[in-house]
């Protein structure tokens, strides 16, 4: 059987495990009944997320003219604190702005590798924690709008990391840690006019990854440079495919890129 289409990342959908799919403009795949399954991909060209292209990709599924274009990809999206629809200030595209920025947001711990912070719409827990590989998270802060939240995740940086180590994460090298206690030694470094939406009750959310073997060595699969791959899927974790021989791929760090996917039955 073989797929083909432009990369996104893949959609989620929590459960014991997770469900991960690859969809296609005319493709939908369960990406779970491939593990332990023979996978050839084969690079094709690109697609820009946006004007949909041929052009090569510059960064986020987008080529370089629509990257510097397009509200998607402008910088709160990646700094939630320089978000400023509240004010009623435009960056790129102020409807859109208003509508991305202007609904609950949420400040959380997660555990992948290390506790990290970080931020997210509402609507997007748990995907979002799913797309980063947390085995664990928790919440802490739920505020009205994205710049709120921003704040606070700067705020907090300087006491707890904001990064996910990639390797320990496809690795499976897991801290234990208690997220709770976390969220009680950070409550004090939360800015002043945040403090009231700050989130004493709420556990732990558990994530369960559908992965039967992870690598030891993990190396990454980089399309330009290697434009045609096989190898026996052995698992799923954050956005990434682990294949047999610790080759690793990130489907959203390849977003815009054209592929062909075939399945050895």
């Amino acid at each position: 059987m073989s797929y083909e289409g432009a990369l996104t990342k893949m959609q989620t959908e929590n459960g014991s495990p997770i469900q991960y799919y690859l969809v296609f403009e005319n493709d939908f795949l369960n990406m779970n009944q491939l593990i332990n399954k023979k996978i050839d991909i084969s690079f094709v060209g690109f697609e820009c997320l946006s004007c949909k292209l041929n052009k090569k990709i510059y960064r986020q599924g987008f080529c370089y003219d629509c990257f510097y274009a397009v509200p998607q990809a402008a910088d709160w999206i990646i700094r939630p604190e320089l978000s400023k629809a509240h004010l009623g200030q435009e960056d790129r595209d102020l409807e859109y702005e208003k509508k991305m920025q202007l609904q609950p947001h949420i400040v959380y711990l997660a555990n992948s590798s290390n506790v990290k912070v970080g931020v997210t719409r509402k609507s997007q827990v748990p995907t979002r924690w799913i797309d980063q590989g947390a085995h664990e998270a928790i919440e802490i802060v739920e505020v009205p709008n994205r710049y709120l939240a921003g704040i606070t995740e700067v705020a907090l940086k300087d006491h707890v990391s904001d990064k996910t180590n990639w390797r320990k994460m496809l690795k499976n090298e897991i801290e234990d840690v208690d997220l709770s206690e976390w969220r009680s030694k950070l409550k004090a470094f939360v800015p002043d006019e945040v403090s009231d939406y700050f989130l004493d009750q709420g556990g732990e959310t558990h994530l369960e990854f559908p992965v039967t073997g992870y690598p030891e060595k993990p190396k990454s699969l980089n399309l330009d440079r290697t434009p045609e791959y096989t190898g026996v899927l052995k698992g799923i974790k954050g956005q990434y495919l682990i294949f047999e021989d610790d080759t690793v791929f990130n489907v959203r760090a390849n977003e815009g890129y054209k592929i062909s996917l075939s399945v050895n039955v």
